[in-house]
């Protein structure tokens, strides 16, 4: 796999490169760059498989590196020095990234997933940077779902449910749809935690603005707008019951 290293920290890049020489050895770094655009005439030169690219580079920062590009015919990895919040815009978006300094075994995975799917879209970079840089940059409005031949981007207020089927999850939505992808239910939950989701159960997150009523008993039970009852955990019950007040 040709890669290119793109980061205007010299230490950054030497390290990453080391890192991955240890770690990922079927990745063959062919060009490293502190400069952004000797960076962007060698993706346009070389042609690589993967870029790890940092966000933050003076002169040309990553997003403008990116729609300089154009389309974008590879797989990407961003280097990023951010915090929790910003690495949260990476996951809704879909986006890999690795935080600095980069753990192997992160850079391991984020590698995996790389020679998985070949190349990003332009619609994940733009949800990233709506989300990065939005004037209210505590409120998340889309998600982007993958599934095995791209995304599905859909707006989190749409997203009624979701429910645990093994490693996969199920996200049932108001428009009727519904969408399985590839991640368990507790990382979607890490994920969608602090906002309107709550995990009610060991196999549902619901989302507390499209509960349509509540049915005390042992641990209890919700229904939502598509008619469909979903139980209460009797651990969940209390904390459920004082969140459920709020709305």
């Amino acid at each position: 796999m040709k890669s290119l290293i793109i980061d205007d920290e010299p230490d950054a890049v030497e390290a990453l490169h080391l890192t991955l020489m240890e770690t990922c050895p079927e990745v063959a770094v062919a060009g490293k760059f502190t400069d952004p655009e000797k960076g962007l005439a060698a993706i346009r030169a070389l042609k690589p498989d993967l870029v790890f690219l940092d966000i933050e580079m003076p002169v040309l920062n990553g997003f403008q590196l990116l729609e300089e590009l154009g389309d974008i015919p590879f797989a990407l990895i961003f280097a990023t020095a951010y915090d929790r919040f910003a690495v949260k815009a990476f996951r809704y978006s879909a986006v890999d990234y690795l935080l600095k300094p980069v753990n192997p075994e992160e850079l391991r995975k984020a590698v995996d997933k790389a020679a998985e799917k070949q190349r990003i879209e332009k619609t994940q970079i733009e949800l990233l940077r709506q989300q990065l840089y939005a004037p209210d940059a505590k409120r998340f409005d889309k998600i982007a779902l993958p599934y095995a031949h791209g995304y599905t981007f859909v707006e989190l207020a749409d997203v009624m449910y979701c429910e645990s089927d093994s490693s996969y999850t199920k996200f049932f939505l108001a428009t009727g749809e519904m969408y399985l992808i590839t991640k368990t239910l507790g990382d979607v939950e890490e994920m969608l935690a602090g906002g309107d989701f709550f995990r009610i159960h060991k196999q549902f997150l619901v989302n507390m603005r499209h509960i349509r009523s509540y049915t005390r008993g042992d641990g209890g039970y919700v229904v939502m707008p598509n008619k469909v009852s979903i139980p209460v955990s009797r651990i969940k019950k209390e904390e459920f019951t004082e969140r459920f007040t709020r709305f």
